[in-house]
């Protein structure tokens, strides 16, 4: 079992009040509404599921356990961050990937620097999930534990931005929350049990949506 002190650490880190901003990114979501794809409880359930079954979710989550299993293993990180930056679908998801990681890894300079011993530049703004999955190792939290909470903080975030922007009420939010985590340790089993090799993604349409994003005419949110 993971040590109490290094889970909180974690729960700390993926909280709303860490401050790396996930809340001014919407995944697409934003695009997503404006073009009509988006109009309830139902279809953005099960698009955000789609985004961490086989979206950037998944990816992160590959990502994630290739930084805490190099961490754990005493193995060099770089070819981990070097994955993550060749992997996103658009210039806003490599944005949303890195200005969260950099903050994250700021951040713990700051308020925990043992466990970002592994980020020896400090201009790297390496991906959040690396910079999480990393983080989570260096603090003693099991691999399974640390992408579990890890997915279902991604999840939380994808929730928020919807329920501000379909609109959805705070109860069907929820709703939809707890429909996810139901699903979520059976994904992130499924995340371990994955060769490295044959990680990738297989949503287009989120892709598309965060693509035109770019250009959309009036934006709330980053991504």
């Amino acid at each position: 079992m993971t040590n109490p002190q290094a889970l909180l650490r974690l729960v700390t880190w993926l909280s709303p009040a860490f401050p790396v901003g996930s809340f001014s990114y919407s995944h697409g979501i934003e695009q997503a509404v404006e073009a009509g794809l988006l109009t309830g409880r139902a279809d953005t359930e099960a698009w955000i599921g789609h985004i961490l079954r086989h979206g950037a979710g998944w990816v992160d989550a590959g990502l994630f356990l290739a930084a805490h299993r190099a961490c754990v293993g005493g193995a060099d990180l770089g070819p981990v961050l070097a994955q993550a930056r060749a992997q996103r679908g658009s210039a806003e998801m490599a944005l949303e990937a890195s200005a969260q990681g950099r903050a994250f890894v700021a951040t713990l300079r700051a308020v925990d620097p043992a466990c970002v011993a592994w980020a020896a530049d400090p201009e790297e703004a390496p991906s959040h999930a690396v910079a999480v999955g990393a983080a989570s190792a260096q603090a003693g939290v099991d691999e399974e534990t640390a992408l579990i909470l890890f997915l279902a903080a991604l999840g939380a975030a994808l929730v928020s931005a919807a329920v501000r922007l379909v609109p959805l009420g705070q109860t069907d939010g929820q709703r939809i929350t707890a429909a996810l985590n139901a699903r979520i340790p059976s994904w992130a089993a499924a995340a371990r049990a994955l060769p490295p090799e044959d990680l990738g993604s297989a949503a287009p349409m989120v892709d598309w949506t965060s693509m035109t994003h770019e250009t959309q005419y009036t934006r709330l949110f980053r991504s």
